[in-house]
């Protein structure tokens, strides 16, 4: 599921399928995304383009982990260095997803605020 919704709603831009991935009152813990599946909606139509649906994800996964009701997701992701723009480093990412009543209901990641939030 959680595989699936990174596919289709994330990087495919599909919103119109927010309702088979996300519970209505989807929790958000991230600082720069409001909570509840109507939020989500409204943060990410902002920029979310549809694009053709492929069957894998394009973000390079590490590994995908799941236990009891949690999924883990991470994705090497290479950033630029915050002291010398014209160098990058590689790092990893993490979104973890709550899932309830066969849909996502929580999500958290690394996120931090930032003055242009």
């Amino acid at each position: 599921m959680v595989y699936d919704c990174w596919r289709e709603v994330l990087e495919g831009g599909h919103l119109e399928l927010v309702d088979k991935y996300l519970a209505e009152n989807y929790m958000q813990h991230n600082p720069g995304v409001p909570t509840g599946r109507k939020g989500f909606v409204d943060f990410f139509s902002k920029f979310a383009k549809p694009q053709t649906i492929v069957d894998t994800i394009k973000a390079p996964v590490v590994a995908i982990v799941a236990e009891g009701n949690l999924v883990v997701i991470s994705f090497a992701s290479t950033l630029l260095e915050p002291t010398d723009s014209t160098k990058t480093y590689t790092t990893t990412w993490f979104d973890m997803f709550r899932i309830e009543n066969g849909k996502l209901a929580e999500h958290w990641d690394g996120v931090t605020k930032t003055k242009h939030q």
